[in-house]
């Protein structure tokens, strides 16, 4: 419901669901502290009403209810600007650890990470490297590239997903294991591809942040429609929602100025057949697989996971090259955890 302050006039998209219809409410404005008085005894009106019907328990469906998830992708913050300018500094072959140094310099947790890292015994540097511009050497581009993409993301990753079953934490965990295996599949199969993978990878599930509150709502429908063991959390939420996560992720990538080869990816990383051949969809489709086999942060949507049956071959792997993949993620994870 679009609500606006009568002292200052400053409008608010207050999501339907978080008001108390049939009350009188009051609250400060956020923006002149001033008070919001709400009536809500009535019927909302025309341009605030949405269709409902019994089946979804008074709750909006059809394409009201999906103009209504996608409107809210832009509630989610915006990816930081310093992972986006290291991508592209990065990107330019002509650029040096110089420019980067200055850029991490400006965001005091991404300097802290890296000059912690760059000091572990598994660099043999413990202790002696001082610099941003001297720790950006040792750790190198690669490595580079997937702290300050983890560090975009860990805030968001990190929240609790009711919906989905999944504890805090939980998310940012099953995205790290698709990030690593993503990466671990890249180098086997197309190493040109590995850091895009890695990328897609940590953010494929970024879609599951808008759908949480939707599917919570409507749990009761999720449970009914799940009862005979045959659908999968996706059918439930194409059913349900009238779409998926996956089709909102690909509208936060666009939001967040993901290049177009990871958007598709993200899109299509549950059935990488309908990505007209983005060897990345079937990167990440499998990564999202080994890591729902190894346990880490999977959440009710891991029930009958299926994998695409042409994958493998696409891909030209093996079952042994999966458990291969599996002790990696397990074990890339834990060092991560750890840092």
């Amino acid at each position: 419901m679009l609500v606006t302050c009568s002292n200052c006039t400053k409008r608010f998209d207050i999501p339907d669901e978080r008001l108390p219809m049939g009350k009188n409410i009051a609250f400060p404005c956020p923006v002149c502290k001033g008070t919001i008085h709400l009536d809500l005894t009535g019927k909302l009106s025309q341009n605030d009403s949405l269709r409902t019907d019994k089946k979804s328990n008074g709750y909006p469906t059809g394409e009201d209810l999906k103009k209504k998830i996608l409107r809210h992708v832009k509630d989610l913050p915006p990816m930081p600007q310093t992972v986006l300018k290291a991508r592209e500094i990065m990107a330019n072959s002509n650029s040096d650890f110089k420019e980067l140094a200055n850029l991490f310099e400006t965001d005091q947790a991404i300097a802290a990470k890296i000059l912690r890292m760059a000091n572990s015994p598994y660099y043999g540097y413990s202790g002696k490297i001082t610099s941003i511009q001297r720790a950006a050497v040792v750790l190198g581009h690669k490595t580079l590239g997937e702290l300050i993409t983890m560090r975009g993301t860990a805030g968001l990753l990190g929240n609790k997903l009711v919906g989905y079953g999944l504890d805090s934490g939980a998310l940012w965990k099953h995205s790290l294991a698709v990030a690593f295996g993503s990466r671990i599949i890249a180098n086997k199969t197309k190493p040109a591809l590995s850091n895009d993978a890695f990328t897609s990878g940590l953010i494929h599930d970024a879609g599951k942040l808008i759908l949480d509150s939707y599917i919570e709502q409507r749990w009761e429908l999720f449970e009914k429609f799940m009862t005979d063991s045959e659908h999968t959390f996706l059918d439930a939420e194409k059913k349900i929602l009238e779409l998926d996560h996956t089709e909102v992720a690909s509208e936060v990538c666009k939001t967040w100025n993901i290049p177009e080869p990871l958007t598709v990816a993200i899109r299509y990383h549950h059935y990488p057949s309908q990505s007209n051949g983005s060897e990345l969809a079937y990167i990440v489709h499998v990564a999202d697989a080994i890591a729902m086999m190894t346990g880490l942060g999977m959440g009710i949507d891991g029930t009958l996971y299926q994998m695409d049956d042409t994958a493998m071959a696409f891909l030209n792997l093996q079952e042994k090259d999966v458990n291969d993949i599996m002790g990696n993620v397990l074990e890339a994870v834990q060092k991560i955890s750890e840092q």
